[in-house]
């Protein structure tokens, strides 16, 4: 009984927060927008408000392993999708990055227009123009040395298992020259199901991989490039996966 009565909480603190939130982000937008093309410092200050969703509920178990990169570049950072709680959970990482998302998104009053205000973009999926305008848009981005996040799949998956992963991510990183920073996920499929509106309690890792590098690549390298980092997506998954089984497991009876 006592996990509906903390999941309603949360849900009540974080409406009140994104009421709070668009106001702010607003006049930071204005305030800012002399020396910060990026819009960084909106940016970073949108994803507040979804790291602030997940220390909401207390039986989220969320942890990430790994660390950003140490040098300067713009990455296309790449992710398994596996519910809503994955977008909380990433906005944790250090980093501010761009995202493209569905089109669908950006009408829903108020928090669309807080990713509009942030700089996010939008892609109406199914739309080739549209598709080119995303990338192109985010080729920019990448350009001004901002970081661009993408979900391979294009959308979430219903059992938490990988589907196949969109090229356009790959076409991106090897036309703008940048290295794909790859981002496992396990645990968001149970914490937040695709399909249910209610929040559950889940252990949630994410682990950022090794980048990997584009640079000598072309159109001819796009399809093995997406193989290859979705090869190495899955396997860590599989990993955190098995890691999670063995914590969850209760501990053997002490021998006498």
């Amino acid at each position: 009984m006592l996990v509906p009565v903390v999941a309603a909480i949360a849900y009540l603190l974080t409406f009140a927060a994104i009421f709070l939130w668009l106001p702010l982000l607003a006049v930071l937008v204005v305030v800012t927008w002399p020396f910060d093309r990026n819009r960084r410092i909106a940016g970073r200050f949108l994803r507040l408000l979804a790291a602030f969703a997940t220390w909401t509920f207390p039986y989220w178990r969320i942890r990430i392993e790994g660390a950003w990169p140490a040098d300067d570049r713009a990455y296309v950072v790449v992710s398994n999708h596996q519910s809503i709680l994955d977008i909380f959970m990433l906005s944790r990482v250090p980093r501010e990055m761009k995202w493209v998302a569905k089109k669908e998104l950006f009408s829903i009053p108020w928090i669309g227009w807080m990713f509009r205000l942030s700089g996010d973009i939008p892609v109406n999926r199914g739309q080739a123009a549209s598709g080119r305008d995303a990338m192109a848009r985010a080729r920019e981005y990448l350009g001004r040395g901002m970081h661009v996040m993408l979900f391979p799949e294009g959308t979430r998956s219903r059992d938490g298992k990988m589907l196949p992963f969109k090229p356009g991510a790959f076409k991106l990183a090897i036309d703008a020259g940048v290295p794909i920073l790859p981002i496992a996920i396990h645990g968001a499929a149970e914490g937040m199901p695709k399909g249910s509106p209610w929040v559950r309690p889940a252990r949630v890792r994410a682990r950022l991989l090794a980048p990997v590098e584009t640079a000598g690549m072309g159109e001819d390298d796009v399809a093995r490039l997406t193989a290859e980092v979705r090869g190495r997506i899955e396997a860590a998954v599989l990993e955190l996966q098995a890691g999670s089984a063995v914590a969850a497991a209760p501990a053997a009876p002490a021998s006498r």
